[in-house]
């Protein structure tokens, strides 16, 4: 059999991937596809490549699977990391976006990420693990 080539293939690929992550059940296929392939004997790397993952990803899935069945490649509710403010202290944040930087000292017309970030450390004490010349840098 010839084999066939889709023109534009990479863009293809790119816009397959896309339309996968479109939909829950379009993510669950293409998780069972993964497991799948790995049951067929083929590595969590080669499976990756394929499917545009990472190696890890599908390690992943893989112990999922193997952990909870079929519902462990399902989407589900994610915990995410804790929050770090109480409701008190984020609704103060609230009101303190609300505000011109410049009127709380900052030499900045708009908020960033970069002074949201050091607003946090410097009055709520919120550390991302960054060093203090970032803090620096955001002013």
């Amino acid at each position: 059999m010839k084999a066939l080539q889709i023109r534009n293939a990479q863009t293809m690929r790119i816009a397959v991937q896309q339309e996968i992550g479109r939909s829950d059940e379009s993510r669950y296929d293409h998780r069972l596809h993964g497991v799948l392939l790995v049951c067929q004997g083929h590595s969590c790397y080669d499976v990756g490549e394929w499917l545009g993952e990472h190696p890890t990803t599908i390690e992943r899935w893989i112990h999922r699977f193997e952990g909870i069945g079929f519902n462990g490649l399902r989407e589900g509710p994610r915990e995410g990391r804790p929050r770090r403010l109480d409701d008190r202290t984020w609704e103060k944040v609230e009101r303190d976006l609300r505000v011109h930087p410049r009127d709380l000292g900052y030499n900045r017309n708009l908020w960033d990420g970069k002074l949201l970030a050091h607003h946090l450390r410097q009055q709520y004490q919120v550390c991302q693990g960054r060093n203090r010349m970032d803090a620096k840098r955001a002013v």
